[in-house]
């Protein structure tokens, strides 16, 4: 089975099982879904990639023309 067929059965199931059953299935998956911990590791990523000179650099002008024009976000 590939992955998006895994991600869907688990999804289904996940949506029809009972509450105990959802509560040990978050309790075993807690540590990778602490979003706060996720979040700092993706800006450490985003910051050494910039510290290196691999990141995206904008001006202040660009970023607020991406902010207000839709067309120029789906540039990046």
């Amino acid at each position: 089975m590939n992955i998006a067929g895994i991600k869907v059965r688990l999804h289904q199931f996940i949506d029809t099982i009972e509450d105990k059953k959802a509560e040990a299935i978050y309790t075993l998956f807690e540590y990778e879904m602490d979003t706060e911990r996720l979040r700092k590791i993706l800006i450490q990523q985003e910051r050494k990639k910039y510290l290196n000179g691999e990141g995206a650099s904008y001006s202040w002008e660009t970023v607020k023309e991406m902010a207000v024009n839709k067309a120029k976000r789906s540039e990046l």
